[in-house]
């Protein structure tokens, strides 16, 4: 259920950067570029800070 989760908030995460980079700012790019970096961090760490968080909020498991 939490990769579920982490999957759906990077991916809302970028298309709303995207968004707000076409009407706001070009810099709000940098927000998908950090979000891309940290999907593939986790492919070679599988480490995710957003994970932590749901475990200790106790979301899902």
């Amino acid at each position: 259920m939490q990769n579920r989760i982490v999957r759906g908030f990077a991916g809302s995460m970028i298309l709303i950067s995207i968004i707000l980079s076409h009407y706001v700012s070009p810099a709000w790019i940098y927000l998908a570029v950090f979000v891309g970096l940290n999907l593939l961090q986790n492919a070679f760490t599988k480490w995710c800070l957003l994970e932590v968080i749901l475990t200790k909020l106790k979301v899902a498991k």
